[in-house]
């Protein structure tokens, strides 16, 4: 079995293979970041790409009356900036860390590089890209249909397999901020799903109570996402 350095607790990094991930190595630089850190803001031009070990990073779109939204999430299915970086590499919202971890940190120009030298980089990576196009386009559609309850639901599934955590550090303030609903919203809903069974409310987070009721109680756009990726991006989820 072939050895797992470090950037291997990235499930992308993890599906190279060993040649191509050791081309990478020398420009793959190990990082902290902490929660509530912005990594570039919306409009600027974004530098380096992140391939999170441990940490989720969320992409922000700010209202001009000062609320937020998130547009999409990354965690260590994938990396974070390579969309932006094929185009202009200017940012379409606030590029922000929703929970501290470590991650690989690539110059964009030598990531380019690499998709340009390696052609099993560049179909991973194109691959990857269009699952994230994926995500995004189901989230419009997600929006429209579905309750904040089922999509919070699917947001904590998702962050279940973003981290190895035991207590996800989800409170109630970044729930209301992710979903753009009024904090007391997200308060009823939690304490519904701990009246279930289905949650835990525990200091700094939530611990998942019943992973299977939690699954049946989110819509049946986590089951689409989840095929898509594991349809086009099948080596990532021998990490699992």
């Amino acid at each position: 079995m072939r050895e797992r350095p470090h950037q291997c607790a990235n499930r992308l990094l993890f599906a190279l293979e060993p040649d191509d991930l050791a081309y990478l190595q020398p420009y793959l630089e190990m990082v902290s970041l902490r929660r509530g850190q912005i990594i570039c803001e919306a409009g600027a031009a974004l530098h380096h790409a992140y391939f999170p070990h441990d940490a989720v990073i969320s992409l922000v779109t700010v209202m001009e009356n000062g609320s937020t939204a998130e547009m999409t999430a990354c965690g260590r299915e994938g990396v974070v900036g390579l969309i932006p970086a094929s185009v202009t590499r200017q940012t379409f919202g606030n590029y922000v860390v929703q929970m501290t971890g470590t991650a690989s940190r690539i110059s964009l120009d030598q990531l380019q590089a690499a998709i340009q030298a390696r052609p099993l980089i560049a179909r991973l990576m194109n691959h990857f890209a269009e699952a994230m196009q994926a995500r995004i386009l189901q989230s419009v559609a997600c929006n429209a249909v579905h309750s904040v309850e089922q999509r919070l639901c699917r947001w904590i599934l998702s962050t279940r397999h973003r981290t190895d955590k035991v207590v996800l550090p989800l409170t109630h303030e970044l729930l209301a901020e992710r979903f753009g609903v009024q904090r007391s919203t997200v308060t009823t809903i939690m304490g519904r799903l701990q009246a279930a069974g289905v949650i835990q409310q525990v200091r700094g987070g939530i611990t998942i109570a019943d992973g299977v009721k939690l699954e049946q109680s989110a819509c049946e756009c986590y089951r689409r996402l989840r095929t898509t990726f594991e349809r086009l991006l099948p080596r990532t989820f021998k990490a699992e």
